[in-house]
């Protein structure tokens, strides 16, 4: 609109000049030939300066030449000689006067009188008049042809630039319509093809958005290792399968991978990843094998779901043998005690959701008691959950009874220091008929009940005798105690009496605890620290890092290790983050004589890098993986 206004502006000064120019030259014409025009009538009148006669014959005289407008002679002598025609100065001026000012004027001295005239102007302003008024037509008309062009084409420009901004506005709508190229041409046409060009790269960016937007929707709900859906959908659909207003069955199965903790740590995360993928491999097969339609899905770490809906407790035991077989013939052929534990439970709608998942936990807590792979039903929904706390206090109880230990172990290499480390003993047990049990659930089930202190002895008291029966095993062993246990006074004072009585073992013993459990009661840490020193034996504080760690803790508590969590060595070469941790846990436990072991190692750049962040020691599968603690006969 702008530029709409300056071009008519510049067009409308341009005419003006060109039609004043035109006027300057009519102008200068008439100002010659009135020139002209005077001269002659100048030197007509100087023909009669002699004149004796009266000024009427005068008039006569010079009219056949000239055309007055005034006119008037003016005798010495005698007034009857005078004679006056016209006026000097007309009333009313015309506008081709005021147009044209010419001077056409004359005044001579004769003998005896004296002339003044003034010639009339219209023979010689009529033509330059007409003819400038036949310029200025045409100027006109040809200013007011070109504002009509130039309006039309402003008006056309119009509809182009708002067409232009209607799509553009369009283009908010997502409708992606293609851009009519023919309606924004001449000088538009670049502004065409850049909106059918964005309208391109915006519709293939959007595109590439969806596409990214559903990768992180199946990020978010669709595990990466398994393939199956993750946690939410599984609650949700948990929900919908259970509520009042559907006529709905079927039988839930929880699938634990009861040996995940103890993979990681023997194989790497690499490998506990390969069997939590074979695993759902597994149960895959086996749903194919019976034709059952099935929703999987992995709700923890190690733990999976799988819904046979329409499904009766007895129609899904082909289904429960088959996917035990898979487990079996899994354990068989990667070597692995156990694979997993299986808890089923029917459902329907109208059950409590909750006390579905409590059931269904109860069911595998009881399945892992038995052994590798077994499986067990709950079937009714009357408090008899509660039969599976029995159970493992069972197990455990019978685990004390018959010694059911044992231990494997596992190197820690130094490094940046001359420091002798140690090796640590990870216990494994075992039920009463000799299959092995998960370690994990063994610990915790014995913390649930109250059992950890004395299964906290039975660990203490085989790794002493480990040592005193094996000479050949030298240097310095590891066990882990629960927390729990080792800020207890009962506890404290049996291992210092158990320790004392053995001071060669004692003197060859660490005791790992959990920072987390270390953290809840400083004095009693402090007070455990104390005595285990007293009796010569030493402390390391595992999973170092996941709980609140404050120098406090260092200056009060004193443990001889620190074991930093595994989450700090995982790519550690490309997380600043745990570089910036590391160093400073390392420049602390350094000022107070405490030694840095990291774990979980289990690439070339991670031992590289916690190296030259200056750790003492370095433990996981890249560097030693766990062997069984071969015994002397």
């Amino acid at each position: 609109m702008g530029l709409s206004k300056s071009f008519q502006l510049v067009l409308f000064i341009i005419f003006g000049l060109l039609l004043y120019r035109f006027y300057s030259l009519e102008n200068s014409e008439v100002q010659l030939k009135s020139e002209v025009v005077r001269q002659s009538l100048s030197q007509n009148i100087k023909k009669h300066s002699d004149w004796a006669e009266n000024g009427k014959a005068l008039y006569d005289t010079l009219s056949q030449d000239h055309k007055f407008q005034f006119f008037q002679y003016i005798h010495n002598t005698d007034k009857n000689y005078n004679f006056t025609h016209g006026s000097v100065a007309p009333v009313d001026k015309s506008f081709k006067d005021k147009l044209f000012n010419t001077n056409l004027e004359d005044s001579q001295q004769f003998a005896n009188g004296r002339l003044q005239v003034r010639l009339e102007a219209q023979s010689i302003i009529d033509p330059s008049l007409k003819e400038l008024q036949a310029i200025a037509e045409i100027i006109i008309l040809t200013y007011l042809i070109l504002m009509i062009i130039f309006a039309f084409l402003i008006n056309l420009h119009k509809r182009k630039v708002r067409y232009a901004a209607q799509y553009v506005d369009s283009i908010s709508n997502l409708t992606f319509q293609a851009v009519e190229v023919s309606r924004l041409n001449g000088i538009l046409k670049p502004l065409g093809l850049a909106l059918e060009s964005c309208r391109a790269r915006l519709k293939q960016s959007l595109e590439q958005i969806k596409l990214e937007n559903e990768k992180l929707t199946k990020a978010a709900y669709q595990d990466p290792i398994s393939g199956f859906s993750t946690r939410p959908r599984f609650l949700t659909f948990l929900d919908s399968v259970t509520q009042k207003n559907k006529n709905s069955f079927g039988v839930l199965l929880h699938i634990k991978a009861s040996e995940l903790a103890n993979i990681n740590q023997m194989h790497g995360r690499t490998a506990g990843d390969d069997y939590l993928a074979k695993m759902a491999d597994c149960i895959r097969r086996a749903a194919a094998s019976k034709n059952l339609k099935s929703e999987n899905y992995r709700i923890s770490s190690g733990d999976y779901a799988v819904f046979l809906e329409d499904t009766t407790l007895k129609q899904s035991q082909s289904f429960v043998e088959k996917l035990k077989q898979q487990l079996d013939d899994y354990s068989q052929s990667s070597q692995v005690d156990s694979v997993a534990h299986i808890g089923i439970v029917p459902y329907q709608y109208g059950n409590d959701p909750v006390t579905i998942l409590s059931m269904a936990d109860s069911a595998v807590s009881i399945a892992q008691t038995f052994g590798p792979n077994r499986y067990h039903y709950l079937e009714k929904f009357e408090g008899n959950e509660k039969f599976g706390d029995d159970q493992w206090k069972s197990t455990i109880s019978n685990i004390l009874k018959s010694n059911s230990v044992n231990f494997y172990y596992q190197p820690i290499l130094p490094c940046n220091t001359d420091h002798d480390l140690y090796r640590e003993l990870l216990s494994r047990f075992y039920n009463h008929e000799g299959k092995h049990l998960p370690t994990a659930t063994v610990i915790a089930m014995s913390e649930r009940y109250g059992l950890n202190i004395d299964l906290d002895k039975l660990i203490v008291t085989n790794a002493i005798k480990l040592l005193k029966d094996n000479p050949r095993l030298t240097g310095l062993y590891a066990v882990n105690i629960s927390a729990s246990s080792a800020i207890q006074d009962i506890f404290i004072y049996w291992l210092k009496e158990t320790l004392t009585h053995n001071k060669r073992e004692a003197s060859r013993l660490i005791f790992e605890i959990n920072e987390s459990g270390m953290q809840v009661n400083l004095n009693a840490s402090y007070n455990f620290v104390s005595e285990v020193h007293k009796a010569g034996a030493k402390v390391a504080v595992e999973r170092f890092g996941l709980g609140f760690t404050s120098f406090k803790f260092f200056r009060e508590v004193r443990p001889d290790y620190i074991k930093l969590d595994n989450s700090y060595s995982d790519n550690i070469e490309a997380d600043n983050n745990n570089k910036f941790f590391v160093r400073m846990i390392v420049d602390i436990a350094k000022r107070l004589d405490i030694l840095v072991l990291a774990t979980g190692v289990e690439k070339q750049d991670e031992k590289l890098t916690l190296e030259k962040l200056l750790v003492d020691g370095l433990q996981g599968y890249y560097i030693a993986k766990p062997e069984p603690v071969i015994k002397s006969d």
